[in-house]
């Protein structure tokens, strides 16, 4: 076999023209869930690294184009990232931000996260039952312990009140809503 730097030179890709742009964004969105933020971000990244030919075409109308053709859905989106968020143990704050991040509309985005709201000591309970903390571990955790686990579930977005609540909780003691 012979050594990489004995290999041709790879030659680079050919700069995309708007044909070449909705390929790409046809090819993505069959093979991901997507948003129409992150679908044009991904276009103009390739536009960056491949370079264009061709008259202007604006990635954000590529990706408004496959979302009225119904290949992407910024609703649906919310929904099943919301959903799978919560499922993982993630709070209300973390799902607002990663779905701002994906670059969803706050029409899209409020629902999701006012339910996330609602769910938010279920969702807690499913980081601690994961992590050991609070109610599902096997003692009560040292001071010291206590901080680490408040921080956990802080950074995992979930409100100052309802991680207290988890992580006060003596072992076996699981809280239940008010």
């Amino acid at each position: 076999m012979t050594p990489p730097s004995a290999r041709a030179p790879r030659r680079a890709p050919p700069p995309l023209d708007a044909a070449a742009l909705d390929r790409l964004a046809l090819r993505y969105v069959e093979r991901f869930a997507t948003s129409r933020g992150k679908l044009a971000g991904y276009l103009a990244r390739k536009i960056r690294e491949r370079g264009w030919d061709g008259a202007p075409v604006d990635p954000r109308d590529v990706a408004q184009r496959m979302a009225d053709a119904g290949y992407v859905d910024d609703r649906s989106f919310a929904e099943q990232k919301g959903a799978a968020l919560a499922r993982r143990g993630y709070g209300a704050r973390r799902v607002a931000e990663t779905l701002r991040a994906a670059g969803l509309e706050e029409e899209d985005r409020a629902p999701v996260v006012e339910e996330a709201r609602t769910a938010a000591l279920d969702s807690a309970l499913r980081l601690a039952r994961r992590k050991r903390i609070g109610p599902f571990a096997t003692q009560r955790a040292n001071p010291r312990e206590r901080e680490r686990h408040l921080a956990a579930l802080l950074r995992a977005g979930h409100d100052s009140a309802t991680a207290r609540r988890v992580v006060d909780s003596a072992p076996g003691e699981i809280p239940v809503l008010d």
